[in-house]
């Protein structure tokens, strides 16, 4: 199993940048082949201080291999999600990969 997490800011200019880009990711990205879990949503608030919260969208995927998250980036819904809605609509992304 290879896990990969998306932190995303999105841009404060853009009234509804949380939306577009969860709307984004369940047009572009859920459907590419390779994709075993995904999940997309907003930020949870908590009242617990180590909990981060300055962020808006979380991103979790889920592939059978490290091999097949690659293919995923190259392809092309991946690329027009990336020039389509990230990068109108966020202003920062943080990733995390781990097996």
């Amino acid at each position: 199993m290879f896990s990969h997490v998306v932190i995303f800011w999105t841009r404060p200019e853009i009234a509804d940048a949380t939306e577009q880009l969860l709307a984004g990711a369940q047009k572009y990205l859920q459907p590419i082949p390779g994709v075993l879990g995904y999940h997309v949503g907003k930020m949870s608030p908590s009242d617990r201080p180590v909990v981060e919260q300055s962020y808006q969208v979380a991103l979790n995927l889920q592939f059978a291999s490290k091999a097949d998250e690659q293919a995923y980036q190259v392809h092309p819904l991946h690329i027009e999600f990336v020039e389509k809605v990230f990068k109108p609509c966020c202003q920062k992304a943080v990733i995390y990969d781990f097996e």
